[in-house]
């Protein structure tokens, strides 16, 4: 028993660095502890299904979600193995609290680096109050920054000798087809990494998402007038557009700070450029709020929004449209995809942005400055 403790204390403390930041000893404790609080949590879903005190609404949830986790075996060709087989109530709202930060004329996150996962633009901590601490921290440095919570991630298939990534109460109610989504996603996780390239890593596992709740909700949400399917279908289409405004935005301030090595004079002239193109975004969010009937969800986010929420975002959106582009130069062939996918994680950086098809990003184009 105790050298099992071990190895989860050990496999824990590689987690940690995972979950994003240096090894200091307080972080590293908080994380180790914090997975591990998780994992005692969890149980196999069939001893949920089999107990009576289980409420109805959960049973039921955690029977669609192992009808998704088989349907990302067979239809997917995802990895199969315990990851997501089971279910664990954190009695929260998120896992983890991510911290981003980026400086004041750079969409470039600040970085922090370790063995084996690399450098992330990212640190994640299971109590939000340490996170929002971490975040004022960066804040008295003159980084923007944002903290979001995070309703699950990824160990990579590390811990799952240890019963692997399970079902968490942060997005077990979550609709049939972000449900999906999700887990599509996080086991995506699982069949290739690239060392230190965030942007990388998470297209990919949005590319996976993207393709599977599309042939999930072909196979399994019933005819085209099916509420599931028609409910994913406005929600997905809201996240497209509000994406796609994003993306606009971050490139019009990426040109915006192409110009920042100029004379520090023109500081001022920069960050007049940077409020107009704030506004203009603002503006057309409103306007896209409009026609969405007052829906309110991207409020939040578009309050807080700053470079640090900006980058983070970006890291899930660049790549996707290259991602999709080899699924289909594959055939449409699951495992010849992720075969070509990890072959691009095997090259360096810029080898791999290349053979995408891309040079850079405009995330890429500023890579480096704030690694920490």
């Amino acid at each position: 028993m105790a050298s099992a403790r071990l190895k989860i204390l050990l496999a824990a403390g590689a987690l940690a660095v995972g979950i994003g930041g240096c090894a200091d000893l307080g972080y590293y404790w908080q994380s180790v502890n914090g997975h591990l609080t998780m994992l005692s949590a969890a149980r196999p879903v069939d001893d949920w299904l089999g107990d009576e005190k289980t409420p109805a609404p959960l049973r039921t949830r955690l029977a669609l979600a192992q009808r998704i986790r088989s349907f990302a075996v067979q239809q997917l060709k995802l990895p199969d193995n315990p990851s997501y087989r089971r279910y664990a109530d954190l009695h929260r709202s998120a896992v983890v609290w991510n911290v981003v930060a980026a400086p004041e004329f750079s969409l470039t996150l600040k970085t922090w680096c370790f063995p084996v996962a690399g450098c992330v633009g990212y640190r994640g901590y299971f109590q939000e109050a340490e996170a929002r601490a971490e975040a004022a921290r960066l804040a008295a440095q003159g980084l923007e920054t944002s903290v979001y919570g995070v309703p699950a991630y990824s160990t990579l298939g590390w811990m799952n000798w240890a019963g692997g990534d399970p079902l968490l109460s942060t997005f077990i109610a979550y609709p049939e087809g972000e449900l999906a989504r999700l887990v599509f996603h996080e086991l995506a996780h699982q069949v290739a990494y690239a060392a230190g390239d965030t942007v990388f890593n998470e297209s990919f596992a949005t590319a996976v998402e993207r393709l599977g709740v599309q042939r999930w909700m072909n196979a399994e949400a019933g005819q085209p007038g099916d509420a599931a399917r028609q409910a994913y279908q406005l929600f997905d289409g809201r996240r497209r557009q509000f994406r796609e405004l994003t993306l606009a935005t971050r490139r019009e301030l990426a040109s915006i700070y192409k110009q920042k090595e100029a004379p520090a004079h023109a500081a001022p002239a920069l960050t007049a450029l940077k409020s107009i193109a704030m506004q203009r975004f603002r503006d057309s969010y409103a306007q896209l709020r409009a026609s969405w009937g007052g829906y309110s969800g991207y409020d939040p986010w578009v309050a807080r929004a700053n470079n640090a929420s900006f980058g983070a975002q970006a890291a899930y959106d660049d790549l996707v449209p290259a991602f999709e582009a080899l699924f289909e130069r594959e055939g449409r062939d699951w495992h010849r995809f992720y075969d070509a996918v990890k072959h691009l994680a095997s090259l360096p950086k810029g080898e791999r942005r290349k053979a995408l098809g891309m040079e850079s990003t405009p995330t890429d184009q500023q890579q480096g400055e704030t690694d920490g």
